[in-house]
């Protein structure tokens, strides 16, 4: 057997060692912590992984294990935590240092918040003050917040690398490049999968078990929320009408050209000047403007709004859209027809209200639109809130959806016939920066 077989079954075998030590502590990440090949790899520090894979370096794996076997444990569920949370699919364009650094302080901290034996190490001044001062700017620790947090605190290089050298633990050379690749999607999906089911086991037949856990189960289920895209989610309250513009998909370019050649300038057709789009027109946005909701927020989430407005392919040239502020009443509405209203509205944006939170009043006013043909095809309405009110018992005529700004906190319910959405910072800043 040469030096490298010996290294590689070394190395295999502390491997499953480490797993099953860790699943006597963890029954309820069984299938997280056997979902992977493993392969020898010279050119990794110490773990690495693509998803499916975990590479390691048999050198440094077997010298670790001697010295630190807590270590050891501690790096083979740092790289799973990785992929539950799918961050090695998530960059999205993000800075690929700050991310990787974001994504390892968010599974550090989940493993410095259990009370396990097995990983338990004291915790460095650095990790401690990173650990405190997160805390005062976000509630949960997910990797796309605790970023959103670092480009903020616009640390210098030399700052960015303490936190690295504390905070590295795995190799993320094969992370993925390409969000849009088939199979990164299918194992985004895999993992995704394995989340869910983990997330309930935990929440069932795991409870005991997953008590000595820290805040990992709150975690697991923010990052297992339905994320929407805020651009498709507009569109289910779109409606096919003809729009004037050309229509490039019917035009045959054939008797076009035939009709130049035959006559010099003569063409035979020209595109139509019309076609059927299906886009957003009627459309109404209900502000909640109690307490709990800061204009801050609103201001943020019409800008979103605005952005896409301002997209020939999401809506109309013209539109009909509402902008409704109500707390316990309804306060104002004012018609909406073009983006420049819009902007000129959140411009002069004055909340009016501060009462309580009570949807109902709102949706009588929707109502009372239609009723009056002030509304002709409207197909949906957002209601932006903290979702702290009284919903109307009976279901309405057009689709509803419930807006949140995701601040890390317990879900909000919202009705069987609503829909709803739950947007952070990093979406506003996509829609804004597209």
């Amino acid at each position: 057997m040469s030096l490298e077989q010996g290294l590689e079954e070394i190395g295999h075998k502390i491997l499953v060692l480490t797993r099953n030590e860790l699943y006597m502590k963890m029954r309820f990440m069984d299938v997280a912590l056997s979902a992977f090949y493993y392969v020898q790899d010279f050119s990794v520090d110490l773990l690495a992984t693509d998803g499916e894979t975990m590479y390691f370096n048999g050198q440094m794996l077997g010298g670790e294990y001697r010295q630190n076997r807590i270590g050891v444990n501690r790096a083979y569920l740092h790289l799973v935590l990785h992929c539950i949370f799918r961050h090695v699919f998530r960059r999205n364009g993000r800075e690929e240092l700050m991310w990787n650094l974001a994504a390892d302080i968010a599974v550090e901290s989940v493993i410095d918040d259990w009370n396990l034996q097995n990983i338990r190490k004291s915790q460095s001044w650095i990790r401690q003050r990173t650990y405190r001062d997160l805390k005062e700017e976000i509630k949960v620790f997910i990797a796309e917040k605790i970023y959103g947090v670092l480009v903020r605190w616009k640390l210098s290089d030399r700052e960015l690398e303490r936190m690295a050298r504390e905070f590295t633990v795995d190799d993320h050379k094969y992370w993925a490049k390409d969000e849009d690749d088939e199979k990164q999607s299918e194992m985004n999906q895999r993992w995704q999968d394995i989340s869910e089911k983990m997330q309930t086991d935990m929440e069932t037949f795991s409870k005991e078990a997953a008590s000595n856990t820290g805040h990992f189960l709150d975690q697991v289920r923010v990052e297992n929320r339905q994320r929407y895209d805020y651009r498709s989610f507009l569109r289910k309250f779109a409606v096919l009408k003809e729009e004037v513009t050309v229509d490039d998909d019917s035009f045959d370019y054939v008797f076009y050209s035939y009709g130049l050649r035959l006559y010099g300038n003569m063409p035979l057709i020209e595109p139509q000047e019309w076609k059927e789009v299906k886009k957003v027109e009627d459309f109404a946005i209900v502000i909640d403007t109690s307490m709990s909701c800061s204009g801050d927020l609103v201001k943020k989430f019409l800008e979103e709004t605005y952005g896409i407005l301002s997209e020939a392919e999401s809506f109309f040239q013209r539109v009909n859209i509402h902008i409704i502020q109500c707390d316990d009443q309804v306060q104002s509405d004012r018609k909406i027809t073009c983006k420049e209203e819009l902007q000129e509205y959140m411009e002069k944006l004055d909340l009016a209200g501060e009462g309580g939170t009570d949807f109902r009043p709102a949706f009588a006013y929707i109502d009372d639109l239609i009723a009056t043909h002030r509304f002709t095809e409207l197909k949906g309405v957002i209601y932006f809130t903290d979702g702290q009110g009284i919903y109307p018992q009976k279901m309405p005529l057009y689709q509803t959806a419930f807006v949140f700004m995701d601040d890390g906190a317990e879900e909000q319910k919202v009705p069987p016939w609503a829909m709803k959405l739950v947007l952070d910072e990093e979406d506003l800043r996509g829609v804004r920066n597209r």
